[in-house]
């Protein structure tokens, strides 16, 4: 299920497209609808830092895949990603199949990320916010 099919869309600060797909930003998180057939590199995947640099700043931040589509991660830039992404502090991803799932199997060994996978939108929404909220707790 798409976001904008979610009574979560009434909550998002922000929408924006770009090439790789959707990007829709709450307070602290953002949720990721990548298009069908996209493949994400580290140089692809700078308008998506951008503009999470834009809304975040240097905050930490979560991030929802929602992985309605399929598409690929180069994972050989892991590393580089991985790097990239220091403020990114719950990542979930919603998979809606089982070779969804494998994939996320495989992703789990290069990607390096508190993550956990889900098969529900809310679920994984929930999650990111409650590993944030903790976070913040745990700091103050």
């Amino acid at each position: 299920m798409s976001i904008t099919e979610s009574p979560l869309y009434l909550k998002i600060k922000s929408h924006k497209t770009i090439t790789l797909g959707h990007l829709f930003f709450f307070e602290n998180f953002v949720v990721a609808e990548f298009n069908h057939g996209v493949t994400l590199d580290y140089e692809s995947l700078e308008s998506f830092y951008s503009l999470i640099k834009e809304h975040f700043g240097n905050n930490d931040y979560g991030l929802v895949s929602n992985r309605i589509n399929s598409y690929a991660i180069v994972l050989s830039d892991a590393p580089k990603i991985n790097k990239k992404s220091n403020n990114l502090k719950a990542y979930a991803t919603v998979t809606y199949n089982t070779l969804a799932e494998k994939v996320i199997e495989v992703e789990n060994h290069f990607l390096k990320f508190n993550k956990q996978n889900f098969h529900s939108l809310n679920d994984a929404i929930s999650w990111v916010e409650n590993t944030l909220a903790l976070r913040s707790l745990a700091l103050n």
